[in-house]
């Protein structure tokens, strides 16, 4: 079954999921924008108990592609906490961004950084590998470079969650998107339902919400559709009951 959820805003995702009809959540386990050491939950039981679908998100500031040590290292101890943590919540995967090297390093670095990652840990729930929306030195923008980061860890348990957003300000084709992402990785495990603020190839990473943004919503619908995996949408949180309602329906139909 095909779980239609959201990013759940606010302290109380089993509220949040009630009053927007989610039936999966995705939720940070610590501050997003620090490197902090997650801790268990305080509604770790009733997030157990609730029978929702959980995604933890890893914070932004992972980049385990980095040629800097400072960043690399401490990159993968937040992932393998964040697994940890995930996992005691029973969650279905761990989004990672796929990260990206400095100017003037070479991409090939950062694609074996992360290769490095996983043959040197194993994790408890299932990393998935989140495509990005810019940059000439990220390792998961555009379908050539997933296909050089499949190259090196493909042989791993690792997933892939699929952002419309992203693709889209990316310049990528939202129609035929899916097929071509599955011929390179063999599988989606995850879609990020967002629409953008932005014009398709911005290289932006702004969301919006289906009546708002810039993708028409029939096309978020049908990546959906055709990836046959949950889907999240991380859009603004006034709207998310509407997005979740457009895209049950469309799959309804």
């Amino acid at each position: 079954m095909v779980l239609i959820g959201a990013h759940a805003h606010g302290t109380d995702p089993v509220a949040v999921a009630a009053e927007i009809d989610a039936q999966c959540v995705q939720l940070f386990l610590a501050d997003p924008q620090g490197w902090k050491k997650p801790v268990r939950r305080d509604d770790a039981d009733a997030l157990l108990a609730s029978g929702l679908g959980i995604y933890a998100h890893a914070p932004y500031l992972v980049n385990v592609a980095s040629t800097n040590n400072r960043i690399r290292i401490p990159s993968r101890n937040m992932i393998a906490q964040h697994a940890a943590a995930a996992a005691d919540l029973g969650a279905r995967g761990l989004i990672v961004h796929g990260g990206h090297v400095g100017d003037g390093d070479d991409i090939s670095v950062g694609i074996d950084n992360w290769r490095k990652t996983f043959e040197r840990a194993t994790f408890p729930v299932r990393v998935l590998v989140e495509n990005t929306a810019g940059g000439d030195n990220a390792c998961a923008r555009t379908l050539d470079r997933i296909a050089l980061l499949w190259d090196a860890i493909g042989q791993y348990d690792v997933g892939l969650c699929l952002d419309t957003c992203h693709a889209w300000a990316a310049g990528e084709d939202l129609e035929t998107i899916v097929d071509r992402v599955r011929a390179i990785t063999g599988r989606i495990d995850l879609v990020h339902a967002n629409s953008s603020r932005d014009e398709a190839g911005s290289q932006r990473d702004r969301h919006a919400g289906f009546a708002t943004g810039t993708i028409p919503p029939e096309l978020i619908a049908h990546v959906v559709r055709e990836a046959g995996c949950d889907a999240v949408v991380e859009t603004p949180a006034d709207g998310q009951a509407q997005d979740i309602a457009f895209l049950r329906a469309a799959l309804a139909g």
